[in-house]
């Protein structure tokens, strides 16, 4: 068998395990939708979390309910499991690209890409007090490395470039919503 040393995030998820996420989807939501309160729980948010991780949860919510009724069908839940555990590192960035995109206009400038590194720099930081440095550092050198036209906007191509040289870029830039290891704990649950 390949890949059995394998942990964490590279965990191979296999035909199996996706029949096994349609069947908890099919059995958790009787509807054949999810809403948003049910797709927050999924991630672990309650009461405890903080007002970043409930706004970065329902962005990623808004992202996924492609038709935007307000639900996930089963559909957009297939997409999205799709992307998330199966997703090449492209695809990756550019499901996190459309998030940035908060006007849809195909070009991000600094105040799509201030707010999104807000919610993330506020959740890293509430994980980790020791980080350091200002939102607006960050931003500044995000356009500094990415925007390679110096027009005060980042396209998708200048995104996913800037993303795949630099690792740093790739850490501020990559939406990780971190729900794969959720869906194999899942799994090893008794259903």
């Amino acid at each position: 068998m390949m890949g059995q040393a394998q942990s964490g995030a590279d965990k191979e998820v296999t035909l199996q395990n996706i029949q096994e996420l349609y069947r908890k989807f099919a059995s958790e939501c009787p509807s054949g939708n999810l809403h948003l309160h049910e797709f927050k729980k999924i991630f672990g948010i309650n009461r405890n979390s903080t007002e970043e991780e409930a706004a970065y949860v329902e962005i990623v919510f808004q992202s996924f309910d492609t038709n935007k009724d307000g639900k996930i069908d089963f559909l957009e839940y297939v997409a999205a499991l799709h992307l998330v555990l199966r997703g090449k590192l492209e695809d990756k960035l550019k499901w996190s690209f459309k998030v940035y995109d908060r006007d849809g206009n195909g070009c991000l400038d600094r105040q799509e890409v201030k707010h999104i590194v807000k919610i993330i720099y506020k959740i890293k930081k509430h994980k980790d007090p020791s980080i350091t440095g200002s939102i607006e550092d960050i931003c500044d050198r995000i356009f500094e490395l990415v925007d390679k036209n110096n027009d005060s906007q980042i396209s998708l191509e200048e995104f996913i470039e800037g993303a795949e040289k630099d690792p740093w870029v790739l850490e501020q830039l990559q939406l990780d919503i971190g729900p794969g290891d959720w869906f194999i704990e899942q799994q090893d649950k008794n259903p």
